[in-house]
């Protein structure tokens, strides 16, 4: 009996600078090699100062952010303050690491702004957290990081740092054949959060 292998498909990046940090991820959707999708949304926003991008299985994807969202907004509602970019992050690795022997097959980036300033996290399928100045996750995520790594500067602008995540999915979607449809990218800064579609030529 032949067994095919479950492939998934994504990229996503994010880049951490002065004012703030932009997260950004492709739309294509697809399953052991089939594309399903052209208009799958990778990139969520978790309340009005905080964002999570993603690469894996889409429905972990969009379940994951259901439930980080309100499990955030329950507890602000209980103690009446606004949670940490830190804590909220702490709060999804602990919640990816509950579910260890059954995983949620994404790979994560989560991040925002608070009174500390921005912030940006990596957190694989079973809840390991780095924070990071720049990262890239996804089956493009070689091409992407090798992108980032040569033109990221943490004084540049947030419209540079949105050029940058933009050019490295782009690298990204023209090698790898399960990447692509366009770019959904979200900016956070002290105003707020601002989002995006790029397509790809």
């Amino acid at each position: 009996m032949a067994h095919e292998r479950l492939l998934t498909g994504a990229t996503a990046v994010g880049v951490k600078v002065e004012s703030g940090v932009v997260v950004a991820a492709e739309k294509r959707v697809s399953y052991g090699g089939f594309i399903l999708s052209h208009r799958g949304k990778k990139v969520f926003r978790i309340g009005d100062r905080m964002v999570m991008a993603a690469a894996g299985l889409f429905a972990d994807m969009q379940t994951l952010s259901r439930i980080v969202s309100a499990e955030i907004r329950l507890r602000e509602v209980l103690t009446s303050t606004p949670m940490r970019v830190r804590a909220a992050a702490k709060l999804l690795s602990a919640l990816l690491y509950s579910y260890k022997f059954f995983p949620f097959y994404s790979e994560i980036l989560f991040a925002g702004i608070d009174e500390e300033g921005p912030h940006l996290f990596v957190l694989d399928p079973i809840g390991s957290i780095i924070e990071d100045r720049y990262a890239a996750v996804g089956t493009g995520a070689s091409i992407a990081i090798g992108i980032i790594e040569t033109e990221y500067e943490e004084t540049m602008s947030l419209e540079k740092a949105a050029e940058l995540v933009t050019k490295a999915i782009k690298a990204a979607s023209s090698r790898d054949a399960v990447s692509g449809d366009g770019i959904d990218i979200a900016i956070v800064s002290n105003r707020g959060i601002e989002e995006r579609f790029v397509p790809l030529a």
